[in-house]
């Protein structure tokens, strides 16, 4: 009897734990964030203009530098002027050696020329990808007169994954601030 009572307690243990619902594992599934549309609006300067991102928060310094700040991404686009005076391979070097000082972080380093000959705007934009400090950077200048350059840097840890969203909304901005940028007509004949 006890073998009896023994095997029945243990087809009914058997039987409880194979009724039980099989576990699956959870599908991948990728975090979605959605940033608000862009609201274009003017910036204006001594020497330049351009659109910009009007729900970003400019704040201009006394050398004709600007930053963008976004809080929401908790980035920023740093613009920064200068004059060309008999420097501009100087100045070339020195962006290009500024953008190049992320290889050692980042997996990829893309160049994109930029050149808008009717508006007299020429330069590089540079695609950062992997756990870099700046995500993207690039330069404009009309090779005379005027140089600018700018970066995008996030008041994050970098890493890639997590803020490779808000990059990409970030560099779809610095490409308008590209496209749309002019030369301050009696700035550039002085």
């Amino acid at each position: 009897m006890k073998i009896r009572n023994s095997l029945f307690f243990l087809f009914g243990l058997i039987l409880f734990i194979s009724c039980a619902e099989e576990s699956l594992p959870k599908p991948k599934a990728m975090l979605r964030l959605e940033y608000p549309s862009a609201v274009q609006d003017d910036y204006n300067s001594q020497m330049y203009s351009f659109r910009y991102n009007a729900l970003s928060k400019p704040t201009e310094a006394e050398n004709l530098s600007l930053t963008l700040d976004y809080p929401m991404l908790k980035g920023t686009i740093f613009i920064t002027y200068k004059e060309v005076r008999d420097n501009l391979t100087e100045l070339l070097s020195d962006a290009q050696k500024l953008s190049y000082e992320h290889v050692v972080k980042a997996d990829n380093i893309t160049e994109q020329p930029f050149i808008n000959k009717e508006n007299k705007v020429y330069g590089m934009y540079y695609e950062v990808e992997g756990d870099a400090a700046s995500q993207a950077q690039f330069y404009l200048t009309d090779s005379i007169s005027h140089f600018v350059t700018g970066s995008v840097y996030f008041q994050v840890k970098p890493n890639y994954d997590s803020i490779y969203p808000a990059a990409v909304y970030l560099q779809k901005d610095i490409r308008t601030i590209m496209e749309t940028l002019r030369w301050n007509q009696e700035e550039a004949t002085k």
